[in-house]
Formats: C-alpha cells, structure tokens, sequence
C-alpha cells in the first residue's frame, strides 16, 4: 500500500463560494483509495481569512495566486459561467499553464453554459459528483 499526498487547488469565486465549500467537502473530507494506493489531498486553494482578499493590486494578486498553484499537483476548476467574470479564475488558469499544472474541469449540474475559457485550458472534464472529481484529480496527478 502507498501513500500519497496529493496537493489540490480548488478555483473558486467567492460570490460562488457554495461550489467552493461542495468541491472542498468532497476532495478533502474524505478518506480516497485506487487500488493499493492511498490518496492524502490537501487543499492548496486560497482560503476566506487569507489577506489576498484585499491584494491593493493585480500583481499582488497574481503573485499569491502563482505561489499557492506552484506546489499544487491539480487545479480544479468549475466550468460555470462566472468563470468569464473573475479575475481570479483568469489568474488561477495562467498561472496552471505557468507551472505546467494539469487542469481539472468540473462540469456543474444543471449548467446549461459553460465557460469556454475554462474548457480551453482544460486537461479533463468531468460531472459534478464527489467519484467523478476525486477519480479526475487522481488522474491527472498519475499521468
């Protein structure tokens, strides 16, 4: 049996954080296996109370943006539409092509849009269910 500690960014705007908290309940609050293999996921996303909220300006977003994707493995991201709208999520998808970190795209149910900018720079899709997200970011992590 193997251990491994797999770190994941999870994308998120705040003013859609109830796909944040849904992604973050999935990946981190319970215990994974694939085959012999134990998955240890850490979350690496940009929490609520950490000060990049209020960065006084772009690059001093982009920078704490760049630091918490540069030791992750995955970066998960929701495809809804917000996506087009968020600065973040623009910076959050540089800075996964910056640091060559693969990109998880999770389709939310119901959408009947999603946002092509995510699509563009995603390495995987998958439906919005704690397997199929979970078996997603393992994936990319294996490749």
């Amino acid at each position: 049996m193997s251990l491994h500690q797999i770190h994941v960014f999870i994308s998120h705007s705040w003013s859609y954080s109830g796909h944040y908290d849904t992604l973050a309940k999935w990946v981190f609050d319970q215990n994974w296996r694939f085959g012999q293999a134990v998955a240890d996921f850490r979350n690496y996303s940009v929490p609520r109370t950490d000060p990049i909220l209020n960065a006084p300006n772009d690059k001093t977003l982009k920078e704490a943006i760049y630091r918490q994707i540069a030791r992750s493995h995955v970066v998960v991201i929701p495809t809804g539409m917000y996506a087009h709208y968020s600065k973040w999520i623009g910076k959050e998808i540089e800075g996964a092509a910056f640091y060559g970190k693969p990109v998880l795209a999770v389709n939310l149910r119901g959408a009947q849009r999603t946002s092509s900018v995510v699509g563009r720079s995603a390495d995987e899709f998958v439906a919005w269910n704690s397997a199929s997200v979970v078996t997603g970011i393992w994936n990319l992590y294996c490749r």
